[in-house]
C-alpha cells in the first residue's frame, strides 16, 4: 500500500518534470573573480601581517622582510595574472583575427 502511493507520487513528478536539473549555465568567473578578491585575499593578507608582526616583536627582522619581499612579488604575480584575466579576451581576438 505504501510502495504504491510512493510509486504514484514518483510517476507523477516524473511527468511534470520536477526532477529534471535545469539545463547547465557557464561558471560566472567574474562571481569567482570577485569572490576572492572580496573574501579571500583579505584573510589571508590579516594572516601574512599577524606573521610578520610577531617576528619582529622576536626580533627577527631579516626574515620579516624576506617575508615581506616574497609576500610583495606573489601579489605582483596576482595582479598580473588578474591582469591578463581581464585583458586576455582582447589579446586572443588580437591574435587570432
Amino acid at each position: 500500500m505504501i510502495a504504491n502511493e510512493l510509486a504514484a507520487q514518483i510517476a507523477t513528478a516524473l511527468q511534470q518534470g520536477t526532477l529534471a536539473a535545469p539545463a547547465p549555465t557557464g561558471i560566472n568567473t567574474q562571481g569567482v573573480v570577485t569572490f576572492f578578491a572580496s573574501k579571500i585575499a583579505p584573510i589571508l593578507l590579516a594572516i601574512l601581517g599577524v606573521i610578520f608582526i610577531g617576528r619582529a616583536g622576536r626580533g627577527e627582522i631579516s626574515k620579516v622582510l624576506t617575508s615581506s619581499a616574497i609576500a610583495i612579488v606573489g601579489l605582483a604575480f596576482i595582479a598580473g595574472a588578474a591582469t591578463l584575466f581581464f585583458v586576455g579576451d582582447y589579446l586572443i581576438k588580437l591574435i587570432f583575427s
